[in-house]
This record gives C-alpha cells, structure tokens and sequence, in this order.
C-alpha cells in the first residue's frame, strides 16, 4: 500500500510539472534604448521627418501666401484670369496634399524608411529573446509594451536585462 502511495504521489508530481509553463515577459522599450543602432536611426529619422515637414510647411505658405495675392487683386481681374488663379492655386493644395501623403502617409518614405531602418535591429532583438527563452527553457515570453495587456508582472520574470546582456550590452547604459 505505502509503494502505491509514494508510486502515484510521485507520477502526479511528474505529471504537474510536466504541465507547468514558464513564462517571462521583457520590455522591448527598455530594451531598444540599449541600442546604439536604434537610436541613431531614431535621429536620421527625425532628421528626415523635420526636413521633410519643413518643405510641406512651405508649399502651404506659398498656397496661402498665392490665396491672399488672389483675394486682393479679385476685383480687378476679369473672370477667366479669376478661373485661372484659382485652378493654380487648386493645382498646387493639391502638389502639396499629394507630396505630404507620399512622404507622410501609410506607405510613404518615412514609413519605409523607418521599417528599412529598425527591422534589422527588431530581428536582431527578436533573435536574442529566443535565445534567452530557449537558453532558460521558457514556454512563453511576453512584451509589456505590446496589445496583449499585463495588470501585474512579478520583476523576477522580467528577462529584459538578459535580453540586453545577449546584445552585448551593458544594462542601464542607454545609447545615446
């Protein structure tokens, strides 16, 4: 009898840690600071964005600066040269809408940019969290930046400072 015990007290502690999953959770802000690489493409991409809004602030400035040409000489030019002025001034809120979407936009420059910029260094973090979940036999690792929303999280599961040590990084030395 005390064999059965022991041999099926035994099993069901196999069996519970069999079933028990680990998880840890990182976060990937935290993380990207570490980075010197994302944070100068952070820069070029401001730079650019700056560069970028100053060139569409002004093709609008010449937009309005034309508007109020157009509303003072209004009463004295006849209506073709009125149809005139106004499809320019269409023509060029148009160029600038356009030019804005196409650097601004969804699928504009800066979009690309930046994907073409940060994916390498998130594949590069992406492969170190592996190697750190596979390395401590994790089942499952979180982000607590992303949509998946985490109320509490004990700091012993956070794997963020391993992640940045696995970059070759020191943690707490942000990149600059």
């Amino acid at each position: 009898m005390k064999k059965i015990f022991i041999t099926l007290t035994f099993t069901l502690i196999c069996a519970a840690s069999a079933w028990a999953q680990r998880f840890a959770y990182v976060d990937s802000d935290y993380i990207l600071r570490h980075v010197p690489e994302y944070a100068s493409s952070q820069k070029q991409l401001a730079a650019l964005s700056d560069q970028w809004q100053k060139e569409v602030d002004g093709r609008f400035q010449e937009i309005d600066r034309l508007y109020k040409s157009y509303q003072a000489d209004q009463v004295l030019m006849t209506a073709d040269m009125k149809k005139r002025r106004e499809a320019e001034i269409v023509d060029k809120e148009k160029a600038a809408k356009d030019f804005q979407r196409s650097k601004f936009g969804p699928d504009g420059e800066l979009a690309q940019r930046s994907s073409s910029l940060v994916k390498p260094i998130q594949e590069r973090v992406s492969k170190a969290i592996q190697a750190v979940a596979e390395g401590e036999n994790l089942d499952m690792v979180f982000d607590k930046n992303s949509e998946v929303m985490m109320l509490y999280a004990n700091p012993r599961y956070n794997k963020s400072d391993v992640v940045v040590t696995r970059l070759g990084l020191k943690p707490g030395a942000f990149a600059k």
